[in-house]
């Protein structure tokens, strides 16, 4: 009994040590991971932005506006939880001058309203392109510009209205120039089981519906475009007695390859955050197993917040119009610094 007793307490100890080992080593990791993620973020989503309202891609005017939405999204994401979070945390000195009001909560509301703004874009992105490819009847009625706005714009208010419950729910954690910038909830929150409700709520509607919704939507447009093909292939291996190359498919292919790019970056990248916050709730209402380490938080942040600078490498990858347009962007700056040069 004693031998068991002794034992339990080394792999306690042991494990308390590797967890704090790995705790710091992120913390090191961090210092360099998120300065260098914001560096490329946000000038990249800032061109992604320019390049798609220019509307030189070979896009629709309903696609551009779902991919305008969420790089704009994604950038705010950049702005709130990026950099006036995470990298306020590990560098506190160099924010200070920037804190004259205790915007703790406020600050809550909009990052988190941003982060369900990136999620749920994506979410309808996904099903304006089921629509497009899978519901031809609907899809003139639906695949148009002006409903994209309706749909972005009702998502954004709904994002405002349910995150206003952050602002009452959360104080001050990180201090900066004696004033709470972002926060935590307290212990009687946490332990209540009507706000650990709320909380538990907002996890499951974002990221844990999207989950579903785009798994379940790519399934239906996969299942759609595999019999469209076959029987488009056999229609014309019929009528021509051989196979001919289709505009149509390689267009419905290209559209298809962007948005499943898109969605895998997305499900791939919130997967490990999703996890831990649902789990660490249902700890918190009782529903005790095994308690996963903060580590493992940082590491979903860490993957969570990469996705917000991935979408235009994507876009490049997929998209020709889009490279070219890129390239241009970035080498216009240096035209200008040489002809200054020369001048």
């Amino acid at each position: 009994m004693g031998q068991n007793f002794k034992f339990n307490i080394s792999v306690t100890l042991l494990l308390n040590i590797y967890k704090e080992r790995i705790t710091n080593l992120l913390f090191n990791i961090q210092k360099i991971y998120y300065p260098v993620m914001a560096a490329i973020a946000v000038p990249v989503n800032v061109i992604t932005i320019f390049i798609l309202t220019g509307g030189k891609c070979g896009l629709s005017k309903c696609v551009t506006r779902y991919l305008i939405a969420m790089a704009a999204a994604d950038l705010m994401v950049v702005i709130s939880d990026l950099i006036l979070r995470q990298i306020s945390i590990l560098y506190p000195e160099h924010f200070t001058i920037l804190l004259s009001l205790p915007l703790c909560n406020i600050h809550a509301v909009i990052l988190f309203t941003t982060t369900d703004c990136s999620v749920w874009f994506t979410v309808t992105f996904t099903f304006d392109r089921f629509v497009a490819i899978c519901c031809q009847k609907l899809k003139k009625r639906y695949c148009t510009e002006k409903t994209a706005a309706v749909v972005l714009g009702t998502v954004t208010a709904l994002s405002c209205l349910k995150d206003i419950t952050w602002y009452f729910m959360f104080t001050g954690k990180y201090w900066l120039a004696n004033l709470p910038w972002f926060c935590d909830a307290t212990w009687n929150v946490r332990n209540s089981r009507v706000w650990g409700t709320i909380e538990f709520l907002h996890y499951i509607l974002t990221p844990g519906v999207p989950f579903v919704l785009i798994l379940l939507l790519n399934a239906l447009t996969i299942r759609h475009i595999s019999v469209a093909s076959r029987a488009r292939r056999r229609l014309q291996v019929h009528s021509s007695g051989k196979r001919i190359k289709d505009p149509e498919m390689e267009n419905r292919r290209k559209s298809i390859i962007l948005l499943f790019l898109i969605s895998a970056n997305f499900i791939l990248l919130w997967a490990i955050f999703m996890f831990f916050s649902i789990w660490n709730r249902m700890w918190f209402l009782g529903y005790c197993s095994v308690f996963l380490p903060n580590f493992v938080q940082e590491i979903g942040f860490m993957f969570q917040l990469l996705s917000c600078c991935t979408n235009s490498c994507i876009y490049a990858v997929t998209q020709s119009k889009f490279r070219e347009q890129f390239k241009n962007a970035v080498k216009y700056p240096l035209h200008v610094i040489l002809k200054m040069m020369k001048l």
